[in-house]
């Protein structure tokens, strides 16, 4: 089975289609790029987890869902390592005053209306409605103080009952249309006309306006911290993902993922040929077995290095280790994973990827000459 590496999980191609379908973008490679992101750093967390004995102890939600038992070890792990310092009163007064407009409650307004809906979808039905409305814009006309009667008696509305009364409104709450026409009239005003909507035909008056207010510091100061100590956290744990990422993929392939997503040690690590030197020395050995050309330039590249060949072979582990793209590092564990001694397979391909020359490429197509 294929595999990608990713923050040094090796991540199996299977899954990491399987994940991608879940991070929508504009580009197939970006939908990939954030799976990988999101599968590595799963592994990174949960393996983190284990490393600190923690068990998993689910919460509920507001709505009595209760997390799985991964997404329950993942906030343990976060809980635990991650700190972040509380704001202080300056700094929450510092973004009260620079941004003192989201700190205003909404304008509000209340206002009633009667509604004449149509008895069907048909142009007559639409008549008849907006006659009727008409004939109660004139009774009001003369008569404002028969509002409440004449919604009671006539709209089509529930807030009828009520003697047409809407409530309190903010923006937004009611059709555009409706909206646009109540916030033309003034506290008390009733409409010259009926108005139109998908509903039918509105006779609309604008009761009372009431504009937004500051909201004071200390009734603001809750929700300043809260906002703050979110974005503090964030970016800690952001910060803390990357050196659990960095960390692995310094050790090559520190972590695997199963088809099933359960998290596995890496299948290749370089770590034991960098330290100790074991793998290392075994390798010419190995080399002149297997393929004895490739021993032979490792011998002739050390003695001009002025090294023996473990020691090459180390210097070019950790030059590779080093240097090495994630690409690299998917390219090399598909080239050791299912050799009888990876470590060495590995080695072997990094050396033949230092001492060979590349291959040269050929196109049918031919090159059009210049004039």
């Amino acid at each position: 089975m294929r595999a990608v590496i990713v923050h040094g999980v090796e991540i199996p191609e299977d899954l990491l289609a399987q994940e991608a379908q879940n991070h929508p973008s504009l580009s197939a490679a970006d939908a990939r790029a954030a799976a990988g992101h999101a599968l590595a750093t799963r592994a990174l967390l949960l393996d983190r987890a284990a490393a600190l004995g923690l068990r998993p102890e689910p919460e509920f939600d507001e709505d009595g869902r209760e997390e799985t038992a991964e997404a329950a070890l993942i906030r343990a792990v976060l809980d635990a390592e991650v700190e972040i310092t509380p704001p202080t009163d300056e700094e929450c007064r510092r973004v009260y005053e620079a941004q003192k407009a989201r700190f205003r409650s909404p304008a509000l307004y209340e206002a009633s209306h009667i509604l004449f809906a149509p008895t069907d979808d048909g142009d007559a039905g639409v008549e008849t409605a907006r006659a009727a409305a008409i004939g109660a814009c004139a009774t009001l006309d003369a008569h404002p103080e028969r509002f409440s009667n004449l919604a009671a008696a006539l709209s089509d509305c529930p807030s009828g009952q009520v003697g047409g009364s809407l409530g309190q409104l903010r923006a937004g709450d009611l059709v555009a249309e409706i909206e646009t026409a109540l916030l033309r009239l003034e506290p008390g005003e009733i409409g010259a006309a009926p108005v139109r909507s998908r509903f039918g035909w509105h006779i609309l008056r604008l009761d009372r306006r009431i504009e937004g207010r500051d909201i004071p510091f200390g009734m603001a100061l809750d929700q300043i911290r809260l906002h703050l100590e979110g974005r503090a956290w964030e970016g800690a744990a952001g910060r803390y993902v990357l050196k659990l990422a960095e960390a692995a993929a310094a050790k090559g392939v520190a972590l695997s993922l199963a088809g099933n997503g359960a998290v596995e040690t890496g299948s290749a690590s370089l770590g034991d040929f960098l330290g100790d030197g074991a793998a290392a020395a075994r390798l010419i050995p190995w080399l002149t077995a297997v393929d004895p050309a490739l021993a032979d330039r490792v011998r002739q590249a050390a003695g001009a290095a002025g090294l023996d060949p473990a020691a090459f072979v180390r210097a070019a582990a950790a030059e590779f280790v080093n240097h090495a793209e994630e690409e690299s590092w998917t390219k090399l564990i598909s080239a050791a994973r299912d050799a009888g001694d990876p470590a060495l397979a590995a080695l072997a391909a990094i050396l033949r990827s230092r001492l060979e020359p590349p291959k040269r490429t050929f196109t049918v197509i031919g090159r059009r000459r210049a004039a």
